[in-house]
């Protein structure tokens, strides 16, 4: 199913198949010069630990611009995977305004939430999160299946994107048969599925070894560099540092101009 082709303009959606194998990654380049896809104003998180407020995100301000590739870093607790449930639309701020691909998070209901986080963002997580009874193809192509509408077959797209991944030899393989690094490439293709203009990624390589880990960082670079997709990624690893256009370091749940301590 998956057809012989190259990148092209690099756009999704003008590709038909997708080999890594094909492309040379660009130089690093400023991000985009267009609209903030992340706008947060005064923006503040708090939860209740024994009865005592706990402030995991506390009155920040933060800017986002399209094609940016962010990466926040801090210490455990710093406060950096509240953010990213923030941004995501998988957790709410207790005050502030948040707004994410134009989109204000603080004005629409659980359900416009849910159709807000499956057609804008794509979420890549420290532990894979793939569904153990589902083949590798059939973890990809669920998103899709699980949308509305569609533009394109699940299908044809979850095969564009295992060649994106060169992962069509475990296109019917179950996670269990497959090593991390090739979890976490199935994750991130999943991710792509329903084409977001966001990644959001948490700890990508918290589980792999350093070697699987760099090649999944490179992967993630590519998205950000020949698809345009604007990456916000939270991690402990300093090799993401120099495919960073920004670093920002989280402390107590404000962000702080001194070193980042891990």
């Amino acid at each position: 199913m998956v057809r012989n082709g190259s990148w092209g303009p690099f756009s999704f959606h003008d590709i038909h198949v997708i080999h890594r194998r094909d492309f040379v990654v660009p130089p690093q380049s400023e991000p985009l010069k267009t609209d903030k896809i992340v706008i947060a104003k005064d923006l503040s998180r708090t939860f209740f630990l024994g009865g005592l407020p706990v402030k995991a995100i506390d009155n920040i301000a933060l800017e986002v611009g399209a094609g940016e590739f962010l990466v926040l870093k801090g210490k455990s607790g710093s406060g950096k995977s509240t953010l990213l449930s923030l941004i995501g639309g998988l957790d709410r701020p207790n005050s502030g305004t948040l707004s994410v691909s134009g989109i204000d998070l603080s004005q629409i209901n659980p359900t416009q939430l849910a159709r807000f986080r499956r057609e804008h963002v794509g979420f890549i997580f420290q532990g894979f999160n793939l569904l153990p009874t589902l083949s590798v193809l059939e973890n990809i192509a669920l998103p899709a299946l699980l949308a509305p509408t569609r533009a394109q077959d699940p299908y044809e797209k979850a095969w564009q994107l295992l060649a994106l991944a060169e992962l069509e030899p475990r296109a019917h393989h179950k996670p269990s048969e497959i090593s991390g690094g090739e979890m976490q490439r199935t994750a991130i293709a999943r991710a792509l599925i329903n084409d977001p203009a966001l990644i959001i990624a948490d700890e990508p390589t918290g589980n792999l070894d350093t070697k699987t880990g760099a090649h999944i960082l490179n992967f993630i670079q590519e998205l950000n560099q020949n698809l345009g997709r604007t990456v916000i990624m939270a991690t402990h690893s300093s090799d993401a540092d120099a495919m960073a256009h920004r670093i920002l370091c989280l402390v107590d749940g404000r962000f702080t101009q001194t070193a980042c301590e891990e």
